[in-house]
This record gives C-alpha cells, sequence and structure tokens, in this order.
C-alpha cells in the first residue's frame, strides 16, 4: 500500500532534487521522483536499502511508497525539477519516500557536526554497522546521516539517509573501492578496535536470510525499474552472494592510506 501526498511543504538540497511533504498520515517525507536527475533505479535503491538497513537493525527513516497525484503538481508551481536553467515537469505517480526523521515543528536536523560536537552523537558505534552496511551493498556515494534532536534535547541521534547510490546508482553493478560509502571524516571510526565493533550488524548480514530478501521484491512498484525484473533479480542474488565479502571489503578500507581505525588491536 502507498500514501498520499496531500500538501508540498518545499524543495530540498541533493542531486536527486527531492521535495519535502506532508502526506495523509500526518508524517513529512522527502519525496524522490521516478524521472528524477539520477535515475528512477535510485527509487529502488533507497527504498531497498532502507529496509535492508532497517533490518538489520541500523537507525533509519521509515521508507514507504507515496503517491503523488497530478492534482497536488499542477497546484504546487515549486514542484518542478531545475535542469540547466530550465524547468521540467514532474511524474506524478508512485514515488520514494523518506519519513522526515524530527517533524520540522518539534525539533531540528542538521547534515553536518563541526567535529567538536561529534561527541554529543549519541549513537556513534552505528557508523560501524553502517559502513558494514554500505561495503555489502555497494554504496558509491560518500555516506550520508541526519543528525537531529528534539527541542529540549542536548544530544543527536544520527539517522542514516539517502541510500540511492547504492548497487552503484542506476547501474546495478558492484565496483568495490576501499574508499567507496565511506563517511567524510574518521571521528566517527575512532573507537572502532576491532570486528566486535561491528557487531551485531556484521553478523546480520552475514547470516540474512535470502526469503526475507526475496520478499522485499515483491513491494518495489514496477515503475521504478521499468519492468527489468532480470536485472533486479540478479542485483538480489549478487548481493546474497556478497555477504561473505564484507570482512574483505572492512579491511581494504582499514589498510587504505586514511587509516580510519587507530586504535584497532
Amino acid at each position: 500500500m502507498s500514501i498520499q501526498a496531500v500538501q508540498h511543504i518545499r524543495r530540498m538540497r541533493g542531486g536527486a532534487q527531492s521535495h519535502l511533504m506532508r502526506c495523509a498520515d500526518g508524517h513529512y517525507y522527502v519525496v524522490k521522483f521516478q524521472n528524477n536527475p539520477q535515475h528512477t533505479r535510485v527509487l529502488v535503491n533507497d527504498w531497498l536499502g532502507t529496509r535492508l538497513a532497517e533490518m538489520i537493525g541500523l537507525p533509519v527513516p521509515v521508507a514507504d511508497v507515496v503517491e503523488v497525484n497530478p492534482w497536488l503538481i499542477e497546484h504546487s508551481p515549486q514542484v518542478r525539477f531545475e535542469l540547466c536553467g530550465r524547468q521540467t515537469p514532474i511524474t506524478a505517480g508512485p514515488s520514494f519516500g523518506s519519513r522526515y526523521v524530527v517533524p520540522p515543528t518539534e525539533g531540528e536536523v542538521h547534515d553536518y557536526l563541526p567535529e567538536k560536537m561529534i561527541g554529543r552523537v549519541r549513537n556513534l558505534r552505528h557508523f560501524a554497522g553502517v559502513l558494514a552496511f554500505d561495503k555489502w551493498t555497494c554504496n558509491a556515494d560518500g555516506r550520508q546521516a541526519a543528525f537531529w534532536k528534539r527541542r529540549g534535547e542536548r544530544k543527536f541521534t544520527a539517522s542514516f539517509i539517502d541510500q540511492g547510490y547504492c548497487f552503484n546508482a542506476g547501474e546495478w553493478s558492484f565496483p568495490d573501492a576501499p574508499l567507496r560509502g565511506v563517511f567524510g571524516r574518521n571521528d566517527v571510526y575512532a573507537n572502532i578496535t576491532g570486528w566486535d565493533s561491528f557487531e551485531p550488524w556484521l553478523s546480520r548480514i552475514e547470516s540474512f536470510p535470502e526469503s526475507s530478501l526475496w520478499q522485499l521484491l515483491e513491494q518495489i512498484p514496477p515503475e521504478w525499474y521499468d519492468s527489468a525484473v532480470y536485472e533486479l533479480e540478479r542485483l538480489l542474488t549478487t548481493l546474497l552472494e556478497r555477504r561473505t565479502k564484507v570482512r574483505d571489503l572492512i579491511l581494504s578500507f582499514k589498510n587504505s592510506s586514511r587509516n580510519p581505525f587507530p586504535i584497532w588491536s
């Protein structure tokens, strides 16, 4: 089932040119559209990646299919893409929705925190888990996080957003490299001491049940992958095969010039 978008709020930053919308369930969602400037398949990647991350216990936004009807687009002048200085209409229909981590009226959200504030993030240890996840899914983008807190709170929570470049974006391939899919600064990895720091997420990836993965396939709108069922099935098959490669991929990052884990013993 999908939820209905009922109000356009504002344009969001990023290459997919997503928009913040209020939906019929009362929540706000960051919505990506089928004809976004990156690729239609990033909707599949975002939905599948978010659900997989959720299933292994990582803090990610709620993912859902958001139905955007033509009337809302027609009566919301800002719901357009800006491409080469020209406005392009947005395609109505099933879109990807990532629930905003905290309602705009109840707290604050940052996509960057200065190093002096990183100690105020209550769940830094989850960056080890999302590193394992990004290596498994071959995230071709740097790891993105939303740091949020409700009004009156002192500490932030990191929520891992934007899985659109998992599986190498629209290519649906796995060209691994040591620095792919990692956070831009080493301070989030400063407390990683060894393989125990990656638990329980690494073990959950390595034992991820095949049946759970195929169940997710049935929930993806076919408009998002242009009925390329064979290619999507091949992607999922490759993902299952990669469960045993994650440790080696983490070691490649560990041994890179970034030296991300200085206290690994």
